[in-house]
C-alpha cells in the first residue's frame, strides 16, 4: 500500500516531457542557480557518461567536461525543478551505458565516434496529449447481435 502512495507522489513530481538523453551524447544542461534572492541560469556542456533510472522520477545523468585541463563531472536529476532544459548537441555511437573509462583518457583517445541524428526532433519536448476516451465504434457482429435481440 505505501509503495503505491510513494509511486503516485513520485509521478506527480515528474516533468511531463523530457529529452531522450543517452550515454555518449554531448548535452547542454541549463540549470537555475540561486544567488541571494536572485536566480540566474548556468549552462554546463559536456558528454553524458552515465544514465540512471530513466523511467523513474529520480532519473539522473552524469555529465563530464574538461575545464582548464581538469575533468569536471556533475550529476543532474532530470526531473528537478532547477533544471531549466537539456539540449542534445551531438550524439555518439557507444556500446555501453556507463562510459567511466573516459576518465582515464584525454585528447584524441577520449573522442567518441559521431552518429547522425535529427537534432530538431530529439530536442523537441512538446507535451504529449493524453488520449481522450472516445466512444468506440461497434463491430458488425455486435450490431447484428443487438438487432437480433
Amino acid at each position: 500500500m505505501s509503495f503505491s502512495i510513494l509511486k503516485k507522489i513520485g509521478d506527480e513530481q515528474k516533468k511531463k516531457a523530457v529529452v531522450d538523453v543517452r550515454s555518449g551524447d554531448t548535452v547542454k544542461v541549463t540549470q537555475k542557480i540561486k544567488e541571494g534572492e536572485k536566480f540566474r541560469l548556468q549552462v554546463f556542456e559536456g558528454v553524458v557518461i552515465r544514465t540512471d533510472r530513466k523511467d523513474s522520477h529520480t532519473a539522473r545523468i552524469t555529465v563530464r567536461k574538461i575545464a582548464s585541463g581538469v575533468g569536471v563531472e556533475k550529476s543532474f536529476l532530470i526531473h528537478s525543478p532547477l533544471i531549466e532544459k537539456i539540449e542534445v548537441v551531438k550524439r555518439a555511437k557507444v556500446r555501453r551505458k556507463n562510459l567511466t573509462y573516459l576518465r582515464e583518457r584525454s585528447g584524441k583517445s577520449a573522442r567518441l565516434a559521431a552518429k547522425d541524428f535529427d537534432r530538431a526532433s530529439v530536442n523537441d519536448v512538446t507535451v504529449p496529449e493524453e488520449p481522450k476516451d472516445e466512444p468506440k465504434e461497434e463491430s458488425k457482429e455486435e450490431k447484428e447481435e443487438k438487432a437480433e435481440a
